[in-house]
């Protein structure tokens, strides 16, 4: 080491690799009381890594609310939220990223993404029963971004079908801020049965710590440092970061784990992610408040030469730790040697607060515990920037009718990109082993039945990039809102909520003003709607081609419905059922609905103006809406988003085969009217002699109620404006994503 490098005691280009400043470098420096070794400079470079150590979001998630009756494990504490749904059942939730992976290598990326998150849900011991993923792309005319989209969907299907687990639902956008930089964001849920549910920690000193599942190798080494936790380098090669999966060796390790989980000499388990053993051990023996003494030479490699810096860092996929009860090592082993699953004792709990990490007989660092899982935590700033002051100011109101036809508005929004059927990308998932999927992927949100009770969840995945973009506090909301809204949709009640925050550089002001913006938005409306915030995931650095992706939070909702038979679905049920619109007291909108919304983007290249939403009004939508359909008066129920009131009658008609009419005459704004995107609306369908009983239960909760039109027939008519055959409207629909991904 040069002078100058001893002076400083670390290169610059040795911090870059594990992404710490040098601000950081000299406080761990303080704290330990002297220079990190380079051992430990990786272990500091994973745990304060942004994926790791949430420097830039710690402040703010603890702001989100996480009271509930229901709730049985302190969110952030495990690997995942757990809920308690009656009947001696939990369901244990998360959703987590993978966007720098899939942005380097798709299929694998993807593909990992679905393993870890897994992971985290059965390490709870709870049994992963269903898949949603969250996807972002580019605009798909660029031949970048068919690629990553392909080779995204390809690495969730090919994984996700492998183990078993049914991929239900989801959602697809496309903007040209996630060029280059696609969000790949996975959420599973799992079930707890008979109260099993174990914690990643030990229970006493002396508790053996064992590795189970794959060999490790030099794979996803600074995944977590390096990917996850800085910007994008165009020229950068980063693929030796990326880790591969083997599904079918997660699906052994699914079956083993589980069954491990039932016996007595098993105090814990963790699962093995981002930043492999440094993470996953260290922070089960902080979580245990306990000391832990590895033996590296333990570990089993695949590669010859691994020094101990690579094996605690390597990301190698089907890895878990189990804490065991001394003694009890032979019983489980030899279960996993049942199932073809390697499994060793690599390390012991011991008193006190340092982690001594051996090669054999050779001591490689002795660190204190407490100051490498404490990451720094950052203070941001909050001050709106003038540009996005000037984006709302702007007034939809001023945006010229269109030239062409409200017939064919219609047809482009239907067959646009981010409305379009994502049928091309469901029928590759399996939504149906496991045999308890109810409503199936294509709906407003998934449902699936719990054997052995009548009950069933509901789970839905949603946000809009655009208008947290326009703004990040009332775009958050709706997220969270639109979420529920989904979950409501189908009868089942809203419990709780997963987030996936998706943000850009957050050391800019600009991204720290969306980052506090959007987790207050968030709080603010899962108070509003009383449900806790139980699990998330935060993937800051999504920047690519010198910009940021728009501000992407993704909310993730659990809904419960007491009787499975008590569901709607969103598609129109049999000729002459009346169409009403909850929430709207006539079928219209108001031009300020073209704020952020797809009609503006696709017709006028357009993005302005500023969302809203009313949220004891929208609590009060749904309420209205999960009462009709258990006292069975909605025979359909539709959230009306993107693509506005004339986008959800369509698709209610397409997926329900059956044509469609509203009668009300148009207003002179007919854009605003039929592809306006006001919140808290909901199609619904109704039979002729509920009427009555729908208008009075509305009253109940003072929710306006718009009697629309009529189901029947084979055309989709909407006044005078617009006339098409269904066959048409569903081709346009059905073909639209399929077009424009095509190569």
């Amino acid at each position: 080491m040069s002078d100058k490098q001893s002076a400083i005691g670390v290169s610059q280009e040795t911090l870059d690799e594990v992404a710490l400043s040098r601000a950081e470098y000299e406080a761990i420096s303080e704290r330990l009381g002297r220079d990190p070794s380079p051992l430990e400079l990786g272990l500091f470079g994973s745990l304060w890594s942004e994926h790791c150590g949430y420097k830039h979001t710690k402040r703010l998630l603890r702001t989100l609310p996480v009271q509930s009756p229901r709730l049985l494990v302190t969110p952030g504490a495990e690997n995942a939220g757990v809920i308690d749904i009656g009947d001696g059942l939990a369901i244990a939730m998360k959703i987590e990223s993978h966007n720098h992976p899939s942005a380097v290598e798709p299929f694998q990326g993807a593909a990992t993404g679905v393993g870890g998150i897994v992971r985290d849900i059965f390490a709870m011991g709870a049994r992963p029963i269903a898949l949603l993923n969250s996807l972002r792309f580019g605009s798909p005319e660029d031949p970048l971004n068919r690629f990553l989209f392909h080779g995204v969907v390809a690495g969730i299907s090919s994984y996700g079908n492998c183990i078993g687990v049914p991929d239900v639902g989801g959602e697809i956008a496309f903007d040209d801020s996630y060029s280059g930089n696609p969000l790949v964001n996975a959420m599973c849920v799992g079930l707890i049965e008979n109260g099993r549910m174990l914690s990643a920690s030990a229970r006493e000193p002396g508790d053996l710590l064992a590795l189970v599942g794959a060999d490790t190798g030099r794979d996803g080494i600074h995944g977590a440092s390096g990917l996850a936790s800085r910007a994008f380098e165009e020229e950068a090669e980063m693929r030796s970061a990326v880790q591969v999966g083997n599904p079918f060796l997660e699906k052994s390790l699914i079956e083993a784990c589980l069954e491990a989980a039932k016996l007595d000499g098993v105090m814990g388990m963790q699962d093995l992610g981002a930043a492999g053993l440094a993470s996953a051990a260290i922070e089960m023996a902080h979580r245990s408040g306990m000391g832990l003494r590895l033996d590296l030479s333990r570990v089993t490699r695949r590669e010859e030469g691994m020094t101990p810096y690579e094996v605690m860092l390597s990301e190698s996929q089907e890895r878990m730790l189990l804490a065991l009860r001394p003694g009890a090592e032979g019983e489980v082993f030899a279960l996993f040697r049942k199932w073809d699953l390697g499994a060793q004792v690599i390390g012991e709990f011991t008193r006190g607060g340092n982690v001594l990490i051996s090669d054999g007989p050779e001591l490689s660092a002795e660190s204190p515990i407490d100051v490498l899982v404490d990451a720094p935590e950052y203070v941001l700033s909050s001050s709106k920037p003038d540009w996005l002051t000037k984006m709302q100011d702007e007034d939809p109101a001023r945006l010229p009718l269109p030239s062409e036809a409200p017939a064919g508005v219609l047809l482009r929004l239907l067959s646009s990109p981010n409305i379009s059927s994502r049928r091309a990308v469901f029928r590759q998932y399996d939504h149906q082993v496991q045999n308890n999927t109810v409503i199936p992927p294509g709906g407003d949100a998934a449902l699936l039945r719990l054997k052995g009770t009548k009950k069933a969840i509901a789970v839905s995945v949603d946000c809009n990039g655009r208008l947290c973009y326009l703004d990040p506090y009332a775009g958050s909301m709706i997220a969270v809102a639109e979420a529920c809204r989904n979950v409501s949709c189908t009868g089942a009640e809203p419990i709780a909520l997963t987030d996936g925050l998706n943000f850009g550089n957050p050391e800019t002001s600009d991204v720290q003003y969306q980052l506090t913006e959007s987790v207050r938005g968030i709080r603010d409306a899962a108070l509003a709607f009383g449900v806790p915030v139980v699990s998330g995931n935060a993937s800051m650095y999504n920047d690519s081609r010198g910009h940021s992706i728009h501000p992407t939070p993704i909310i993730g909702a659990l809904g419960l419905l007491e009787d499975v038979n008590a569901h709607v679905t969103s598609g129109f049920k049999g000729d002459g059922d009346l169409i009403a619109v909850l929430g709207a007291e006539c079928a219209w909108d108001h031009p300020g609905g073209l704020a952020g919304s797809e009609f503006a983007a696709v017709l006028h290249s357009w993005t302005g103006g500023r969302p809203f939403i009313d949220l004891a009004f929208e609590v009060r939508v749904q309420m209205l809406c999960r009462r009709l359909a258990l006292e069975g008066i909605a025979r359909s129920a539709h959230d009306c988003s993107n693509g506005g009131l004339a986008v959800a009658v369509a698709e209610s008609a397409i997926i329900g085969g059956c044509g469609a009419a509203l009668v009300e005459p148009l207003p002179e704004r007919w854009d605003a009217a039929m592809f306006g995107e006001t919140q808290s609306r909901v199609v619904i369908s109704i039979r002729p002699d509920r009427l009555g009983d729908l208008l009075e239960i509305a009253r109940e909760y003072g929710i306006p109620v718009s009697a629309a039109g009529t189901v029947g027939g084979d055309r989709l008519r909407f006044a005078e404006a617009i006339d098409v055959s269904l066959e048409e409207a569903g081709r346009a629909w059905s073909a639209g994503l399929a077009a424009a991904t095509s190569d």
